[in-house]
């Protein structure tokens, strides 16, 4: 069975990536620092706790296992966190990232898949925002991730590694069979607060009510987790057959509106969302959505959850099940 390093695997994203690795055939590895991660969350191949900064500890799992391919899903994830924090951000998710690439060089690994984000691109030129469009991020969280991504180009001039940087929009849902949840302290994301509040009949905060957008609030790519899931594999077997190393969008290429996703996640859970509409949070933009007809094209992938109201219902029945 060919291993696949999976750094920060015990966390959201990784955790289903793994196991949709084991599903295709994989042994997913994973590292974690279980500081944000769940050890309750690997259930399809081995667990090595540990730091992307600790290189000793790095160099001990690369020798004991010769993965074939690393995925590097470990980050600090929240934006207003990183205004107020840089140093954390700049520590983990620059530091340790290049903690991890030298790491790879030191043992002959060669090819890396890079969880990115839209934040590189910073606020919306032009809507869909392609691969081509500008990379200027706004924020610590998304220079970090653009840095990271330069540093891929250069190592793979200088070093010949192989890398494929995935671009997320609003990772979203959770795996349909139930096997996985998702679990942020603070949770930030809207669609878990969503079902939260109409679950315990709490308030869901509205930011903004006046942008130019159909009904007034602010409009976002809600991307499915499984579908996250299914690039990372297909990106593993693109880089073995020789692809060409390369960024790419993941995205729905549609936009859902904060009330329109309050409507779906009322009809999953069965409850109505208590609502505060509050004023605009500062850099907000009014509409982020995206074209990913790259990763079409290349991987040949499609995202198979397009529906908001399927995206909410493979989470609303999860935290129903774990919330009450």
């Amino acid at each position: 069975m060919r291993n696949i390093l999976v750094i920060g695997g015990a966390g959201y994203i990784g955790s289903h990536t793994c196991k949709r690795l084991r599903r295709e055939g994989y042994n997913p590895i994973v590292y974690d620092s279980l500081v944000t991660g769940h050890r309750d969350a690997v259930k399809w191949g081995p667990l090595e706790v540990g730091d992307i900064r600790d290189s000793i500890r790095l160099d001990e799992v690369l020798d004991k296992y010769r993965p074939e391919c690393v995925m590097h899903f470990a980050a600090f994830a929240y934006v207003g966190e990183s205004v107020s924090e840089p140093l954390k951000y700049y520590n983990n998710n620059v530091c340790g990232s290049i903690s991890l690439l030298d790491a790879l060089i030191r043992n002959g690994v060669d090819q890396i898949i890079f969880s990115s984000s839209c934040a590189t691109y910073g606020e919306a030129k032009e809507l869909p925002i392609t691969e081509r469009h500008p990379q200027a991020p706004v924020n610590p969280y998304g220079f970090s991730k653009y840095v990271i991504e330069q540093a891929l180009r250069d190592y793979g001039n200088a070093y010949q590694l192989k890398w494929v940087s995935f671009r997320y929009f609003n990772a979203a849902g959770l795996d349909p069979e139930g096997e996985l949840g998702e679990r942020h302290d603070p949770e930030t994301h809207a669609i878990p607060l969503a079902i939260s509040a109409a679950i315990r009949q709490q308030i869901f905060n509205v930011f903004g009510t006046d942008y130019s957008t159909p009904d007034g609030t602010a409009v976002r790519d809600y991307i499915h987790v499984s579908d996250l899931a299914d690039a990372h594999v297909r990106a593993v077997g693109y880089l073995a057959s020789g692809g060409e190393s390369s960024a790419f969008n993941l995205a729905t290429g549609k936009g859902t509106s904060v009330n329109e996703l309050i409507k779906a996640v009322e009809m999953a859970v069965g409850k109505t969302v208590p609502t505060n509409f509050a004023a605009r949070r500062p850099g907000d933009p009014p509409i982020l959505f995206a074209n990913a007809e790259l990763a079409h094209n290349v991987l040949g992938w499609s995202p198979q959850f397009t529906d908001i109201s399927e995206i909410v219902k493979t989470a609303a029945s999860w935290f129903m099940k774990h919330q009450l």
